[in-house]
């Protein structure tokens, strides 16, 4: 009997364009150390979002096809340092990561606001104030958003939910995500996303599920803006 057929995984749109950029590369229009169209103009040759041709150019960077310098603009490589084959998955679209953030932990939030406590309104107070001291002394402060993000999770009581959220968060220590992370996070943009916690506990503490639920999506989505399309 013939071997059953594997099942062919989907290709993430960033690495769909990514590899048309690669074709683009390889028939000469780009040659080694020439500088690629603005993000503007290639989003419009390729017919893609921005977002989506970012998360192309720094898969491409990742495996050693393009060279992005900030301030500059994108270069491409010597032909011997490209890989031969089609972009690899480097992590989850962060757009998508943060839009599927958003819908799933804006549900979460309305559902901890009605079995939220005083021990559990402690924690994120904590959590909330730890972030503020890390942010003040210069550092990043993933620790203290991982808690108030996982605290509220669990509050749902379903611990599938919990786990999805957790896997989700995770992600953003990808290799894509790494590097949004190193070229665009920064103490402002720590700062606001410390304000935007203040407000999702405001709601908790209002007991207000929608209010929270609103509050919590306002938070992701400006996270996905600030990520994925400074």
């Amino acid at each position: 009997m013939p071997a059953p057929l594997k099942t062919i995984e989907p290709r993430r749109l960033y690495q769909q364009v990514a590899d048309q950029i690669r074709q683009l590369i390889y028939r000469g229009r780009f040659e080694a150390g020439t500088r690629l169209p603005s993000e503007r103009d290639l989003a419009q040759q390729l017919g893609v979002s921005r977002p989506s041709l970012r998360e192309a150019l720094i898969a491409l960077e990742i495996d050693g096809t393009v060279e992005i310098r900030m301030g500059s603009g994108v270069y491409v490589c010597p032909e011997r340092e490209r890989p031969p084959l089609p972009t690899g998955l480097v992590g989850e679209s962060p757009s998508e990561l943060m839009q599927a953030r958003a819908i799933v932990e804006g549900s979460a939030a309305l559902m901890a606001t009605a079995r939220m406590t005083p021990e559990t309104l402690s924690i994120l107070r904590q959590s909330i104030d730890a972030m503020r001291i890390e942010i003040e002394q210069g550092r990043k402060a993933l620790d203290q958003d991982r808690l108030f993000h996982m605290t509220i999770a669990r509050q749902t009581g379903n611990t599938v939910i919990a786990r999805f959220i957790g896997e989700l968060f995770d992600e953003r220590h990808s290799p894509i995500g790494e590097k949004l992370q190193t070229w665009f996070e920064s103490r402002e943009t720590w700062s606001l996303a410390l304000a935007e916690h203040e407000a999702i506990y405001a709601a908790f503490e209002a007991r207000d599920p929608l209010l929270a639920q609103s509050a919590m999506h306002a938070h992701l989505e400006s996270s996905k803006r600030r990520w994925t399309e400074a």
